[in-house]
């Protein structure tokens, strides 16, 4: 370890033992738990992780419900997503990220329509089953060209023990159309993981499996839908195409030599779910939210799966030449001619944008994948990243996430909104990512901000398209004269000193 990274490792202590020492003693050593600094060569950040918030802090947590309808389920754009229960799930959730599709909306694509059983006080009491089967019929005559329907089950539908799963069969029977039960209450596990995980169960279950035949299905010519195999097809799994981060995947996917037959769930459709078991290759770049369901096709139908990153240069090139080690030399040969065409991009973009953002501190909390696949990119910028957080990682994330970040890093699991401030107070970075709940009491704090769940209303950052808007933006954020014209609350001088002494 070299001496700034000690230095830094010893600052960052020092600030994890300041913060704790603000919280009751039970407090203190649960969040203990949570809070650490990397070091070097170690193979665990003994970050402790996927366990309940802390009760009376403020978590930046999602539901299981978030985690099925927000970010599996919803963005399949050909069928309709029914959000069943209160309103206020449905509306919350109704089109807050940036699932990009193709399609007419209300005609074959739904994704950025809301549709919601609004459970009153009568349906707590007497049941939603009656209420949800009416729904289901309006929807299919407003929408026929709908390939199907979820139910996204809320709260009180757990909590009251509506049988969803029975008016799914049955209207599916009665309509030919699947439509899936998805027990995703959210008071169910400690995150939205858990939601992710029933998603891909019920896509297991319900979309593989709705099939006798569907085991065999894997190695045939195909569906009716005349798909053919061919010996270069892979599946995007979890990439949801915000901003069109899934396009400019697929584009340099297919640049190499590879199909891809499936966005998972970026502007995915239904037929492609039910055609993905007959890959050749599943790419899997949120490995949080898609890990079961890649591990269940390995199983059931033999197919590899591995995990890539696209965000940055650096990191494309090593996941490049990994996917062509699964394929023949022709792919192989491809990677490095599509590598070298691209470099005279990326090496553009780092010459016009390095020299303004060298050296520049950021600190990560996102959820997903991000807290350690995009360090590399702002690494290829010049730029250092001193802190990294997820908001519902498990162990295996952070294992992942130390091959990814220097010793001396600030770690921090589900961190509450007091800590967050504190780390930001404390390190100073130049540029914070995290979500649209911290972004504007950060700003108002005087630090730069982008907001990586959504990209801010930009986007793509995968890629080597999506970089050189990613250094554009991240450019825009640190480099505004905006921050000139206020200074942050610990810049500022106190009332007291400033005020005139008395005559």
């Amino acid at each position: 370890m070299s001496l700034d990274d000690e230095n830094d490792r010893a600052f960052h202590e020092q600030i994890i033992e300041e913060v704790l020492a603000a919280y009751p003693e039970k407090g203190r050593k649960r969040r203990a738990k949570h809070l650490n600094v990397v070091e070097e060569g170690a193979s665990d950040c003994g970050v402790k992780s996927n366990v309940k918030s802390l009760p009376g802090v403020m978590t930046v947590r999602g539901c299981a419900y978030a985690g099925s309808k927000g970010v599996v389920w919803g963005p399949v754009k050909d069928m309709v997503h029914i959000s069943h229960g209160p309103v206020g799930c449905g509306q919350y959730s109704w089109a807050q990220r940036r699932n990009y599709y193709v399609g007419e909306t209300g005609v074959d694509a739904f994704g950025t329509m809301q549709f919601t059983s609004d459970f009153q006080e009568r349906d707590i009491v007497f049941g939603g089953d009656k209420k949800l089967r009416t729904l289901i019929d309006e929807i299919e005559t407003l929408f026929p060209l709908a390939k199907g329907m979820t139910v996204q089950s809320e709260c009180p539908v757990g909590l009251i023990g509506d049988d969803i799963e029975a008016v799914a069969r049955a209207k599916a029977e009665e309509l030919g159309k699947l439509v899936v039960p998805v027990r995703c209450e959210g008071f169910r596990g400690v995150s939205q993981s858990l939601g992710h995980h029933i998603a891909n169960d019920t896509i297991r279950d319900w979309v593989f499996g709705r099939d006798a035949s569907s085991d065999e299905a894997a190695s045939d010519s195909g569906p009716a839908d005349g798909f053919e195999p061919s010996p270069y097809d892979v599946v995007i799994i979890g990439d949801y195409n915000i901003g069109g981060d899934c396009w400019a995947s697929r584009k340099l996917l297919e640049d190499v030599g590879l199909r891809v037959i499936a966005q998972w769930t970026g502007d995915c459709t239904l037929a492609e779910l039910e055609r993905a078991p007959k890959a050749k290759l599943n790419l899997i770049h949120c490995y949080r939210s898609m890990n079961y369901i890649s591990r269940h096709l390995e199983e059931k139908y033999g197919t590899p799966w591995s995990e890539f990153n696209f965000f940055g240069p650096t990191r494309i090139e090593q996941s490049l030449r990994m996917i062509g080690e699964f394929f023949d030399d022709r792919i192989k040969q491809n990677v490095e001619t599509v590598i070298a065409r691209n470099r005279v991009l990326a090496d553009a973009v780092i010459d016009k944008y390095r020299p303004r953002l060298e050296g520049k501190k950021v600190m990560l909390y996102v959820g997903g994948l991000r807290p350690r696949h995009m360090v590399s990119a702002y690494e290829d910028l010049g730029m250092e990243v001193v802190g990294a957080g997820y908001e519902f990682a498990h162990k295996d994330d952070y294992q992942r996430t130390m091959e990814h970040v220097k010793g001396g890093t600030l770690i921090f699991d589900d961190v509450t909104a007091y800590e967050m401030e504190k780390f930001i107070e404390r390190i100073r970075p130049d540029l914070v990512g995290s979500g649209i709940k911290e972004k504007y009491p950060i700003q108002k704090m005087g630090v730069p901000f982008r907001q990586v769940h959504s990209w801010d209303y930009s986007g793509p950052y995968h890629a080597y398209d999506g970089f050189a808007v990613f250094a554009r933006d991240m450019d825009m954020a640190v480099n505004s004269p905006v921050w000139g014209l206020f200074q942050a609350p610990w810049m500022q001088t106190p009332a007291a000193e400033t005020a005139e002494p008395a005559a």
